[in-house]
């Protein structure tokens, strides 16, 4: 019986860059999450983007042999998502005739769609990719990814086994990133209170604006460059960000309504435990999914949607640029959460200090590199 609609899970890498390299592809129901088909390949020496490209391929291959009619393709290349929406040009030349291969096979269904998902949520192509770039560079026949990826998504969905560990782990060259500073706003009053402080328009207090002066000094020391300084519209980040603009060139502030820390509707400036005494059940549903909102609030789905689709902006606007973004500790988790491609308890684990500093690398082919987190260091005297 054919399959109506499936769900393609692809990705491909080298070890090198170019060096042994593998895809793998996984075709499910969208419904119940069957596997209904897997593909995985050795093909010899190639770049990661080659890779992620053939995976492709393989998938809707595959989904068209099932006879599909709708597809979502899912992978966590970047560029290949990019590339294959229109909306990033095909530059290398050695991609664009698998481009052209990914797009003839396209043709063939009544609808696709192209969806990023971070690693970690794409873990059984992987999975088979890393078992056919094993296979790549001990010379095993091909045929034989298949079964060893089988046996290594087990072990990576337990996280288990260091030796599956992606390739994307090799160092990449920085000039090629377009590196984000993600600056949390100076204190403010609710700060010091611990009271949920979500779109009421706080100031910083006097010693946020010294936190503010001080950040700007320790950001213009770690970018001597800087192409633009992004914020949040709300007065305790634009406040920030001018301070670092004045240490890094003066640069215009540009705000971004996506910048925006989380609605907490009717909770906005309680405490945690006056809102664990008037909505003890709310909170406890907040607590357990990212799917739910505050009362009248915004959940932290919603929130990562929009910083997403900030990041992404900037990602295209900046290549190979560094810019400096101001915002507010919920928006500033969920990038770290999605850069690390951890899970949503990451949320309430990590401490974000006002006035920190974390810096991460996002490159042309989707990868990202975490370089540091919540650095505090020029705070000790303010």
């Amino acid at each position: 019986m054919a399959a109506r609609a499936v769900v393609i899970e692809a990705d491909g890498g080298s070890r090198g860059n170019p060096g042994p390299a593998g895809y793998g592809a996984v075709v499910r129901d969208p419904e119940t999450g069957e596997v209904l088909a897997e593909r995985s390949e050795a093909i010899g020496t190639a770049t990661n983007n080659v890779a992620e490209y053939r995976g492709l391929i393989a998938g809707l291959e595959a989904a068209a042999e099932l006879g599909a009619a709708e597809v979502e393709a899912r992978m966590d290349s970047k560029l290949v998502v990019e590339q294959m929406c229109g909306r990033w040009q095909i530059k290398h030349p050695g991609l664009r005739p698998l481009a052209a291969q990914a797009a003839g096979l396209v043709s063939r269904f009544a609808a696709v769609r192209f969806t990023w998902v971070p690693r970690e949520r794409n873990r059984h192509a992987d999975a088979l990719a890393n078992a056919a770039m094993d296979a790549a560079a001990s010379g095993a026949a091909p045929a034989a990814a298949a079964a060893e990826a089988r046996e290594a998504t087990v072990v990576r969905a337990t996280g288990t086994d260091p030796a599956t560990m992606p390739a994307s782990w090799e160092p990449r060259p920085t000039e090629e990133a377009t590196r984000l500073i993600l600056v949390r706003h100076g204190e403010t009053e609710r700060t010091v209170q611990k009271r949920y402080s979500g779109r009421g328009d706080v100031p910083l207090t006097e010693r946020g604006r010294a936190q503010a002066r001080a950040t700007a000094a320790r950001v213009a020391a770690l970018a001597p460059s800087v192409a633009a300084v992004v914020s949040s519209p709300l007065s305790r980040c634009t406040a920030t960000a001018e301070a670092v603009a004045a240490q890094v060139g003066n640069p215009p502030v540009r705000t971004d309504d996506d910048l925006i820390e989380c609605d907490f509707g009717v909770w906005e400036g309680h405490t945690f435990a006056e809102v664990r005494e008037g909505w003890a059940a709310e909170l406890d549903a907040w607590l357990a999914s990212t799917r739910v909102a505050p009362p009248r609030g915004e959940s932290f789905v919603t929130v990562a949607e929009r910083t997403g689709r900030a990041v992404d902006r900037l990602r295209s606007a900046y290549p190979g640029e560094t810019v400096v973004v101001v915002s507010h500790v919920s928006p500033i988790k969920l990038v770290l959460r999605d850069a690390l491609a951890a899970g949503d308890a990451f949320l309430h684990r990590l401490y974000l200090d006002t006035a920190g500093i974390s810096v991460l690398d996002l490159y042309p082919d989707g990868g990202v590199a975490v370089r540091s987190v919540n650095d505090t260091s020029h705070l000790t005297d303010v």
